[in-house]
């Protein structure tokens, strides 16, 4: 959904028009207090911003919208003084169009904006292992199917990542049951858990085998980073 932040409702109107031809939702508003409200209320994809708005003008408006929304802002103005636009830019707009302007070229904008930041978006969820309890787990974008036990080491992976774990507290972890079972038994499950983590991420090894000592999960090498919860 694109909010569209405007006190002038036939202006208003034709971006919402052009917008919606384009296959975008959009939601009108007038003021910066309803423009606030709207974020926080529907999180919209992008902001159409006027600058001239009445009570608090735009710059205000897009300040305070940074601190609670990284939702991209184009600022729109009648305004063209280079330091208007270095005003809009430093607040925290992502770009800057100046009325008269055609209602063709803000819906090329936003189009543009907009696969910006679904590239963006994709590129962190490509680099990310994500472990949500028993929720499941996400490793480039992909769910991970694993077994309760695969699961628990992974998350005991995770959580000292870096650091070498012994087969001994991998088991620890592992059964909490206290049942007596081979050490060896930590390498066929780590075995199967490197392999389903390979499929996700063809050409790295996430676990590293340390001899004598254990494992340990680095993500250094192939620039990951990790989510817990």
């Amino acid at each position: 959904m694109i909010l569209i932040v405007e006190d002038e409702p036939k202006l208003a109107a034709l971006l919402a028009d052009y917008l919606n031809a384009a296959a975008y939702q959009t939601l009108i508003v007038a003021d910066g207090a309803a423009a606030l409200a709207a974020v926080r209320a529907h999180a919209p994809e992008l902001v159409l911003l006027d600058l001239m708005l009445p009570g608090r003008d735009g710059v205000e408006i897009c300040r305070e919208l940074r601190t609670f929304s990284d939702a991209p802002v184009i600022m729109v103005t009648a305004r063209i003084e280079e330091v208007d636009r270095l005003i809009g830019l430093e607040t925290g707009a992502d770009d800057y169009i100046c009325k008269p302007f055609s209602p063709r070229e803000v819906v090329a904008r936003v189009k543009a904006i907009l696969r910006r930041t679904q590239a963006k978006g994709q590129q962190a969820e490509e680099g990310v292992l994500e472990i949500h309890g028993q929720e499941g787990v996400r490793l480039a974008g992909q769910n991970l199917a694993l077994t309760p036990v695969e699961l628990r080491l992974l998350q005991a992976l995770a959580a000292a990542e870096g650091a070498i774990m012994s087969r001994e507290q991998l088991l620890r972890v592992l059964y909490t049951d206290h049942r007596v079972v081979a050490g060896r038994t930590v390498d066929t499950h780590i075995r199967n858990l490197r392999r389903k983590l390979e499929k996700a991420l063809p050409g790295q090894d996430l676990i590293r085998a340390v001899y004598g000592a254990g494992y340990s999960l680095d993500l250094s090498q192939s620039g990951m980073r990790k989510s817990l919860s």
